[in-house]
Order: C-alpha cells, then sequence, then structure tokens
C-alpha cells in the first residue's frame, strides 16, 4: 500500500506589520548611506568659489540673482558619465558652475568635453582643493545654491534632469 502524500502546509499570507518593518528597514538604509555620503559636505552659506573655467571665462558665487548648479564630477567616474547628460540639459536653461576633480590638465578635461558633446562651463581642480573646501568625499555631487548665497541642496550620485530642475525651481523660493 502507498502512503498518501501529506498536503503542503498553506502559505501565510505576509502581514501589514511585516511590510511597515521591511518598508522601515529599507528607507533606514537608504537616509543611513545618504547621511554617510554627505557627512562632509558644506551646508548654509555656500563656500568662496571665484575660478576660471577651462575656456577662460570668470565664474563666481558672488552677487547671485538666480539659484546656481554647482556640480563636482571626473572624468573617470562612470555615475558622473551616466549623469553629463542631465548636467547639459539643465546647464541650457539654469546657470551651472561644473568642477572636474582630478581630471589632468585643462588640455584634457576640453577634450573629455569634446569627446562627449558636452558645452556647460567647466572649471579644473586637478589638487581637489576646490572638492575639498566644499567636503566633497564622492562623485558626483551636486549643491544647489540659491540667490542669497545658501546651500539649499546637496545631492550625491546620479540625479535626473527632472530632479536637478526641481531642486533648482525650489532654491528660487
Amino acid at each position: 500500500m502507498t502512503e498518501a502524500a501529506e498536503p503542503a502546509p498553506e502559505k501565510k499570507p505576509r502581514s501589514w506589520k511585516r511590510w511597515a518593518i521591511e518598508i522601515g528597514v529599507v528607507a533606514l538604509i537608504f537616509f543611513g548611506v545618504r547621511a554617510y555620503q554627505t557627512r562632509d559636505a558644506a551646508s548654509g552659506p555656500a563656500p568662496a568659489l571665484s575660478a576660471t573655467t577651462i575656456t577662460g571665462e570668470p565664474v563666481s558665487l558672488e552677487g547671485l540673482d538666480e539659484p546656481v548648479l554647482v556640480h563636482f564630477w571626473a572624468t573617470w567616474c562612470g555615475v558622473c558619465e551616466a549623469e553629463e547628460g542631465n548636467i547639459d540639459s539643465v546647464a541650457e536653461g539654469h546657470r551651472v558652475i561644473s568642477v572636474a576633480t582630478r581630471s589632468g590638465r585643462p588640455q584634457q578635461v576640453s577634450a573629455y568635453m569634446a569627446q562627449h558633446g558636452l558645452d556647460f562651463p567647466v572649471v579644473n581642480d586637478p589638487g581637489a582643493v576646490l572638492s575639498h573646501q566644499w567636503g566633497v568625499e564622492a562623485f558626483p555631487t551636486s549643491f544647489v545654491v540659491d540667490p542669497d548665497g545658501r546651500i539649499r541642496h546637496v545631492e550625491v550620485g546620479y540625479t535626473t534632469t527632472l530632479g536637478l530642475r526641481s531642486r533648482l525651481f525650489l532654491a528660487g523660493f
């Protein structure tokens, strides 16, 4: 005689409490990583920024009349490369100051910009002096500075064009 197979125990659906705990843990991890990445980033009044771009144009945060995106990136950074089209798009309608950190001589940065079809202003920071002044620990890092010269938003990592534009819009109020 053959034994009848014992039926599999019925799976109990996850309770709402279980879902809430899992969502809470994911949110805690997300915000913990974000806090760690921005721990040394400048906040409050923006550090001084007065420099010359690789094309010889002076840039400064003095006398702002609109929000400005200050974007720190590097030619060797894969995430920066993925985001560069977003920065180029934002630069078409907003003021952008980008800082290429540890990316070689100005000629090398200029060649990179031409090769990738990018047109936003770039300050070369071969020794990471500006990056250190702004507390940048990871690339890319973007700061939105309001017309009063205060940092309103800090973003580390990839940020969409819409995300950057909305932060610039909010900083205008």
